[in-house]
């Protein structure tokens, strides 16, 4: 069967199964993207479709600008579409089935330096909410804690005079997290006005305006508010808090290990993209500040 014969029993297979015309239409164009090709390389049969020529597809995608994401998505179209050809007694074997995408490079997080934080922190508003607030961010902060972590603390959880907290995270396990000083002044801040607010029977760390334990919607919303009020100029969410105390305990210890404990990461590689921001940042000190970093224009 000629590779434009495969593509119109293709289309008329993803009809029959009801596929929806999004997902058929990406599908179609996947696959006669690799149709277009086998006509510029002289594949006049489906059969003579192997594995390598799948990769040469690809590879040639790749080199055109097609991000791996992308490869990854068309390398899922094309098993679809010989799946079909298998299915109809064209072929034996599905020549993409062992063809891999290019690896997307990892996204690093963007993360707020040392005084981009400072000033997120530095509030001296004294209303109730923002006293919540502050001592929310400062915790979230001192402690590298994920928002869901966050929002399900319960004041049994947090230890002021031992300067720790409980926190319960991925997989429903339990770690036990240092809480910086000004972060436990926050606390007790928060504490003392959050009585006379708390709803009964609640024991919720963090409370709305309600007196209800704070959702973690709520969170988002705070968090972006004092961004802006305090004059950061970016979008701000609560885990950048935690990125940024990742990398700036990491900056300063250069303890990968505490660093995966202390974030309650189950593996070293999570925890490694960190070196990555630290090597940027190093990188970006480097070119701005060493005479022979950079090149010299071309007269």
């Amino acid at each position: 069967m000629a590779p434009d014969a495969g593509l119109t029993l293709f289309a008329t297979h993803l009809t029959q199964r009801g596929v929806s015309p999004r997902t058929r239409s990406a599908y179609i164009r996947d696959a006669k993207a690799l149709v277009d090709w086998c006509r510029e390389q002289g594949i006049t049969h489906c059969a003579d479709i192997d594995l390598h020529r799948i990769r040469a597809f690809i590879a040639r995608e790749h080199r055109r600008g097609l991000n791996p994401r992308s490869a990854q998505r068309r390398l899922s179209s094309l098993r679809a579409f010989f799946d079909c050809l298998i299915e109809s007694g064209t072929l034996h074997y599905n020549p993409a089935s062992g063809v891999r995408a290019p690896k997307a490079r990892r996204r690093l997080p963007e993360v707020m330096d040392v005084d981009q934080t400072a000033r997120l922190l530095s509030s001296t508003a004294q209303a109730t909410i923002a006293v919540r607030d502050q001592a929310l961010m400062e915790l979230i902060y001192s402690s590298g804690l994920r928002l869901s972590e966050t929002v399900a603390l319960d004041i049994a959880h947090v230890d002021l005079n031992d300067g720790m907290v409980e926190v319960t995270g991925k997989g429903n396990k339990t770690r036990r997290v240092p809480v910086g000083c000004q972060a436990i002044a926050a606390l007790q801040h928060w504490l003392a006005l959050a009585a006379n607010l708390r709803a009964p029977g609640e024991t919720a760390l963090f409370v709305s305006a309600r007196g209800t334990r704070l959702s973690a919607r709520s969170v988002q919303m705070r968090i972006a508010h004092w961004a802006q009020r305090m004059g950061l100029g970016m979008n701000v969410h609560p885990h950048m808090l935690r990125h940024a105390f990742a990398s700036h305990v990491l900056e300063s210890s250069g303890d990968l290990r505490a660093v995966q404990e202390l974030l309650g990461h189950a593996n070293l590689s999570t925890t490694q993209v960190y070196t990555h921001l630290n090597f940027q940042h190093l990188s970006a000190v480097y070119d701005n500040a060493h005479p022979r970093a950079r090149r010299r224009p071309q007269r």
